[in-house]
């Protein structure tokens, strides 16, 4: 998979409050397999991590959001946790964002809470996903099919519950870029 796998490079999108292990795990497993990585946040400075019950370390960015565009990336990930999400899910360049990468037919990969930035991007409605069972509701209200597992995967479209399912979500993610572009991911 590492071939298909060089060359290619993942915009992971986060504010602070994200929860650590969903942005760190994700990057180091597509690090390891020579993907590189770039942190996106909305003003283009460090973020800090939320630890599962307190603060944790802070993360340098990349780019900001206004320096970001969808060509340069074959891939998305949305990491979780409470106050990132709820921050993103209310940013406009921030959801041109998403939808551009759906309307583009690339691999997005949202964890834990971060499924309520792609309701409010307007692009679950008839999707198979699932996320942190507090969200779940809101998936169903938005039209998509909730599932409680570890992994759905739905034309592109990766979804996980929490961090003790990131095995299998990384699984996906890496498995959904080698694959490319899908004709039936759509915003």
């Amino acid at each position: 998979m590492a071939q298909q796998l060089n060359g290619k490079r993942v915009a992971i999108l986060a504010a602070n409050g994200f929860e650590e292990s969903e942005l760190s795990s994700p990057s180091a497993a597509l690090q390891g397999q020579g993907v590189e990585t770039h942190v996106i946040t909305p003003d283009g400075k460090g973020i800090r991590a939320w630890a599962e019950t307190d603060w944790g370390d802070t993360y340098e960015a990349d780019k900001s959001l206004d320096a970001v565009n969808e060509s340069d990336y074959h891939a998305l990930v949305l990491p979780g946790g409470l106050f990132n999400p709820d921050t993103l899910r209310l940013n406009d360049k921030a959801l041109a964002l998403v939808r551009h990468f759906f309307e583009a037919g690339k691999p997005v990969a949202a964890i834990c809470h971060a499924p309520w930035i792609l309701i409010n991007a307007g692009v679950v409605e008839g999707r198979k996903m699932t996320s942190v069972p507090s969200v779940a509701q809101d998936l169903k209200n938005a039209g998509a099919q909730w599932f409680d597992e570890s992994v759905v995967v739905d034309s592109g479209l990766v979804t996980s519950r929490t961090p003790k399912d990131l095995d299998d979500f990384n699984g996906k993610l890496l498995e959904e870029l080698a694959e490319g572009r899908h004709s039936k991911q759509h915003a």
